[in-house]
């Protein structure tokens, strides 16, 4: 019988848990960031435009909710510039402020020593392999939840 511990998705989450809790004491200690903070700070500042709540959630993968209690909890340090949208009464263009520029520029550095860390444990060809072999499965994710989707 299959444990839970022999599963693929646990053993990815858990690897993905536990990179995350490195990640988030590295980045609340050098930076004073949360790790939602951290995400929402990288997807700003890799965009030379101003995003909406909706296309930052989007890309952050968590609802409209949370981001938006994260994007106030930055814009109130004065991280991220919150501007009304000039078409849209209701809607709002987010960016970095210099600070928040700043501290993207250290959060980045601190993200790529760590990345090339836990690369160095591989050999050149494992990743590669490991590349490929994420790619495919969030191919095969993404379709089984259309499979789900149709099921309904």
């Amino acid at each position: 019988m299959t444990e839970i511990q022999d599963l693929l998705s646990y053993k990815l989450h858990r690897v993905a848990n536990l990179l995350s809790r490195g990640a988030e004491l590295r980045y609340r200690r050098e930076f004073r960031v949360s790790l939602w903070e951290w995400r929402t700070i990288a997807f700003l500042g890799r965009s030379d435009e101003p995003m909406s709540l909706g296309q930052l959630a989007e890309l952050a993968n968590i609802d409209k909710g949370q981001m938006s209690r994260v994007v106030a909890g930055l814009t109130k340090r004065r991280i991220v510039l919150r501007e009304a949208h000039p078409g849209d009464g209701r809607g709002v263009r987010l960016t970095l402020t210099r600070p928040g520029r700043k501290i993207y520029q250290g959060l980045i550095r601190a993200a790529a020593e760590r990345d090339a860390t836990f690369r160095d444990c591989l050999s050149e060809k494992e990743n590669e392999v490991f590349d490929r072999a994420l790619a495919k499965l969030a191919g095969q994710a993404r379709d089984l939840i259309q499979r789900e989707k149709v099921v309904k």
